[in-house]
């Protein structure tokens, strides 16, 4: 199912959180939605959930609106908020059969949970209290219940916050299985959980839409207007090295012998560099642009 936002704006009091966003999502993309802390990411995500109202514009599931139509919509959606809220009294079984109820499921409720357990990998933790499960155990009750009615899209707020790398890992995994069938929107801080399973990226900063396109793409977006360069010698060399050569204007030791060089514009300065290592004997080992990285591309657009 494709998700459309149109012209979306929401306040708290005079703080405006998003101002005149529009973005669509189609069905089966698995599409990154970062910026920094109150860039408008859990509003965003809440709107589309119909838990919040808009204070103009509309976001539309498949063409119908989350806000007059709020009760219909709610079964497509599945929805992981960053805190997680779980009823931590209940055992992981009985709280995923309580779900299961709201969304009255009837007599496929319990083969649906069988099916969930084993997805979310809690089959060894499912007679547990949750107050008695892990972090990373707890994210995946969240998430389990959250595809628990088998929704067809799924909105993810930090799931991987809080996790050890192998975690992490394994909730990915888990994320990039589902978004093989569904169409899923994951708000993260982790940048190479993005590069990793997302196939477009959305950023906002400060309420505002600052890039939307595919992850390969981001590149484009750098507003530095700088390239960087690595060079590697053969020896170590002091900086005083580069003295003289145009249109460099940031240096950076990198290691012993290998330095990050950023140069102005559209500047390519690997030739004049070459020509200075053989003028002074140098050998270049290695020598290639550095490409931008999305915490790269992160960071020019919010700073």
């Amino acid at each position: 199912m494709s998700i459309q936002i149109e012209h979306l704006s929401k306040s708290y009091g005079h703080q405006l959180a998003l101002d005149d966003i529009s973005f669509s999502v189609n069905s089966g993309e698995i599409v990154g939605l970062i910026g920094p802390n109150g860039a408008g990411k859990s509003t965003m995500m809440k709107i589309i959930c119909s838990l919040l109202l808009p204070a103009s514009g509309e976001v539309k599931i498949n063409g119908i609106s989350v806000v007059t139509h709020a009760g219909d919509i709610k079964q497509y959606l599945g929805y992981l908020p960053e805190n997680n809220p779980l009823y931590t009294d209940m055992y992981v079984r009985e709280y995923l059969q309580y779900v299961a109820g709201l969304y009255q499921l009837g007599e496929k409720t319990k083969s649906r949970i069988n099916e969930v357990i084993d997805l979310t990998g809690l089959k060894t933790e499912m007679h547990k209290k949750i107050a008695m499960l892990s972090k990373g155990y707890r994210q995946r009750v969240g998430l389990a219940q959250a595809i628990i009615h088998n929704p067809d899209i799924l909105i993810l707020d930090e799931p991987t916050t809080g996790l050890d790398p192998n975690q992490i890992a394994e909730i990915r995994n888990l994320i990039s299985q589902l978004g093989k069938e569904k169409t899923v929107i994951l708000s993260t801080h982790i940048m190479q959980e993005v590069e990793a399973i997302c196939q477009r990226v959305i950023i906002l900063n400060k309420g505002c839409l600052v890039a939307n396109d595919l992850t390969g793409n981001l590149g484009n977006y750098s507003t530095t207007g700088t390239q960087a360069i690595v060079v590697e010698f053969d020896r170590e060399i002091d900086q005083q090295f580069f003295k003289g050569l145009t249109d460099i204007i940031k240096i950076r030791k990198f290691n012993q012998n290998t330095w990050i060089l950023e140069s102005s514009g559209e500047a390519d300065i690997r030739g004049k560099l070459f020509k200075h290592a053989v003028n002074h004997n140098l050998i270049i080992l290695s020598l290639h642009k550095k490409d931008k990285k999305l915490e790269d591309v992160f960071r020019d657009l919010t700073s």
